[in-house]
């Protein structure tokens, strides 16, 4: 099969990508746009518009991952499936998942330009929350589809305000059994996402596509920790049961646990605190820390949890205060299949770009979609391998490359209509 190659519009994605950014909470060049938010709405609805142009079915499940299909000669066979999320974490950037929609969006209109008419729909995937800003958890949305998180673990999650997603999401307009998002076996024959790499690797070795090989495991626990407050003034050092005292520990803890237990690849975070009364004139009596740790080897991230946690029960035994873990999640990494792979590998050859195979140690949608079907990443550089901040940048030349990668692989895991071996398919 000689596949198509695609002409990219790259000033259309760019000008989508700008559009996008100005839904955001944040001012400007930051992007903040939380799950179910007017921001989220906004965007979501930019989207939806934007595959409606395209000629896309559009259609939402009971929690708001979006799907547009492109239909293909024989809907009886499963589709590909391609996407990424566009919720943003406080105070980021404009590149992380909406490079993977909009590129997405951008392969397809690419393919129908080039008159190509693939045998398998093509479907774009917007996944709800990526990011774990709301509710605490990662990849909600895509963990929902596969059934790594049930209905009635999506029952009992709660923001930081206390609502459930099941009123948040109503008041947002998405209704529905949540039995009814997870998908049935086989949905999919292949699935890839397109996304920025968020590290330095690829711009460092002047590489214009990696081909993940593996995401990390990722693994995130809760910790409430529970003193005894009282007046800062009143209260003299030697009775103190300061919480946040014993948080502090904990938070030095985990950075010891990672370098000492961990491997080359381990990585552990504390990323939030939350501190209650929260005011200067008063002991902490409650603390809530949120960590987060990886590893590429699920063998050695669950030895650097198990440290964390020895670590968590002697410091608070030692101050006379309790500490109650909670897991939040520990998923097991995921390999990428070869079939992907080499549709990948494939569609740099012949665009004559270099490649290299890399991991992925940050997670994405592709982690839970790899339990649906055979999955592929595409990664490409990013600009100092800053992510998650408002300086996250990525070429419109690298963000092309990335697209005409993308659709010559979806290209090929599809089929072409009427194609055999070796025959054109709306090759220009």
């Amino acid at each position: 099969m000689t596949l198509p190659r695609p002409e990219v519009d790259i000033g259309r994605v760019m000008a989508g990508l700008e559009a996008l950014a100005r839904a955001s909470d944040a001012e400007p060049p930051a992007v903040t746009r939380i799950v179910y938010t007017v921001a989220d709405l906004a965007g979501r609805d930019q989207i939806k518009g934007l595959c409606a142009d395209t000629g896309l079915a559009v259609r939402e499940d009971p929690i708001g991952n979006t799907f547009a299909r492109w239909d293909g000669s024989r809907p009886d066979l499963p589709a590909v499936g391609t996407g990424s999320h566009i919720d943003a974490i406080p105070h980021s950037g404009r590149f992380d998942g909406t490079v993977g929609v909009l590129g997405a969006l951008e392969a397809i209109r690419a393919l129908k330009r080039d008159g190509f008419r693939p045998e398998r729909s093509i479907e774009l995937i917007l996944f709800t929350a990526e990011e774990p800003t709301r509710f605490g958890i990662g990849c909600l949305g895509s963990r929902a589809l596969c059934g790594a998180l049930t209905p009635e673990a999506m029952t009992a999650l709660r923001d930081n305000d206390g609502r459930s997603l099941d009123e948040v999401r109503r008041d947002a307009g998405f209704t529905g059994d949540l039995a009814d998002v997870r998908l049935r076996e086989g949905s999919y024959a292949a699935f890839v996402e397109l996304h920025i790499e968020q590290g330095p690797i690829l711009e460092r070795e002047g590489i214009p596509i990696g081909i993940v090989t593996a995401i990390a495991a990722p693994a995130a626990i809760r910790v409430t920790w529970e003193g005894e407050g009282g007046h800062a003034g009143a209260v003299l050092m030697p009775g103190r049961r300061d919480a946040l005292c014993a948080a502090a520990e904990a938070v030095l803890a985990v950075e010891a646990a990672a370098l000492s237990h961990g491997g080359a690849d381990s990585v552990a975070t504390t990323g939030v605190c939350r501190v209650h009364p929260g005011a200067i004139n008063s002991i902490p009596d409650r603390v809530s820390l949120e960590i987060d740790i990886r590893d590429t080897g699920l063998g050695t991230r669950d030895r650097v949890v198990a440290a964390v946690r020895r670590a968590i029960d002697e410091i608070a035994g030692r101050r006379g205060v309790r500490a109650r873990v909670e897991p939040l999640n520990a998923d097991p990494p995921a390999a990428m299949a070869a079939t992907v792979r080499e549709a990948i590998r494939s569609a740099c050859d012949a665009l004559g770009l270099a490649s290299r195979p890399m991991i992925s140690r940050a997670y994405h949608d592709a982690l839970f979609m790899a339990r649906l079907a055979p999955t592929g990443m595409i990664f490409i550089p990013c600009r100092g391998g800053i992510s998650h901040r408002p300086e996250e940048s990525s070429e419109p030349g690298e963000i092309a490359r990335g697209i005409a990668v993308l659709a010559m692989a979806l290209a090929r895991l599809a089929g072409a209509e009427g194609a055999r071996p070796g025959q054109s398919i709306g090759c220009r």
